[in-house]
């Protein structure tokens, strides 16, 4: 570590991980078309469900919405990612490191608002399909979306103002983007009060978007036992797995990183584990959500040869 004799620094650097040969290009090059692929998923599904009214169901409308935040949660910590993987450290002045941490973490905290409004979507759709229309019209749709990203947004503002408060003694951060447990363990004070702070302002937020959303599921699971066939049945399970999927990625990961054990962070595994939602989540969503499904499959092959049309025009 890089002291420093006051106790504020203009710049951070960040340290990610450390490749070299050929596992440093294969990690470069993994990284990169992960992130491409990510990108192009998330584009194609956004586009999709605008191009073909097939899809304008509210299901589709908030998958769009997640899709267009990945775009953005992801472009948060990738491109420093790859410039520490190529130069091994990233120097980041203290206004992009903070920037960056409240802008992930806004991001993050919005994707788990918005998690509990897709399973509230799956609720009214399969426990109150009569009124579904009416529960879930477009203008509540707008609102359920705006208000997960002014709830995330919002949320964000405490860990990461009083992270930027902290004098800091040393400037190289463990980890490869700008995170609050990295930056605490450059603090010049202790800082086991503000660790314990965003453990419950974090931990609350998950763990009561996580109830919400298991039980919703709990009553989603009671509706359809009750249907009379197993196509049916089947039918409803279908729409939710997508979800739970999803659901069991994002807050697993992050259970272990902000709310898990002191020694995964003094191992540093909590770089490893990072990636699962940083990276692998973003690049999975948009296949689990369109594999196996029919609907989609059915909209993209009404879109394609529109899209052959538009480009042969002259």
């Amino acid at each position: 570590m890089d002291h420093i004799n006051h106790t504020w620094t203009q710049n951070f650097i960040l340290d990610g991980f450390t490749t070299t040969g050929i596992l440093q290009s294969l990690a470069i090059l993994g990284t990169l078309c992960i992130y491409l692929l990510t990108l192009a998923g998330n584009l194609f599904i956004i586009v999709l469900v605008q191009a073909d009214s097939g899809l304008s169901t509210p299901m589709y409308f908030f998958i769009s919405v997640l899709s267009f935040l990945e775009l953005w949660y992801v472009s948060t910590t990738v491109p420093t990612l790859l410039h520490t993987l190529l130069h091994g450290f990233l120097p980041i002045s203290s206004a992009a490191c903070f920037i960056q941490l409240y802008v992930f973490h806004s991001l993050g905290m919005t994707e788990c608002y918005l998690l509990g409004v897709m399973a509230l979507d799956r609720y009214f759709a399969i426990c109150h399909p009569l009124h579904y229309q009416v529960l879930m019209s477009r203008q509540v749709q707008l609102r359920l979306a705006g208000a997960t990203w002014v709830a995330g947004f919002s949320a964000a503002l405490v860990p990461t103002s009083l992270t930027a408060t902290l004098p800091f003694c040393l400037r190289e951060v463990d980890h490869y983007f700008c995170d609050l447990a990295p930056l605490m363990q450059l603090a010049c004070v202790d800082t086991s009060w503000l660790n314990q702070v965003h453990v419950v302002v974090i931990g609350m937020i998950n763990v009561c978007n996580l109830v919400l959303i298991l039980g919703l599921y709990g009553g989603i699971l009671r509706a359809v036992l009750k249907l009379p066939s197993a196509a049916s049945r089947a039918k409803a399970f279908s729409t939710c797995s997508s979800h739970m999927i999803v659901v069991a990625l994002f807050f697993g990961s992050a259970f272990i990183v902000y709310v898990g054990l002191r020694e995964i962070h003094a191992e540093g595994t909590d770089k490893l584990i990072a990636l699962v939602y940083t990276i692998f989540t973003p690049f999975l969503n948009p296949i689990i959500y369109t594999l196996r499904n029919k609907e989609v499959k059915g909209a993209v092959r009404r879109v394609i040869p529109r899209i052959r049309t538009v480009l042969k025009r002259p």
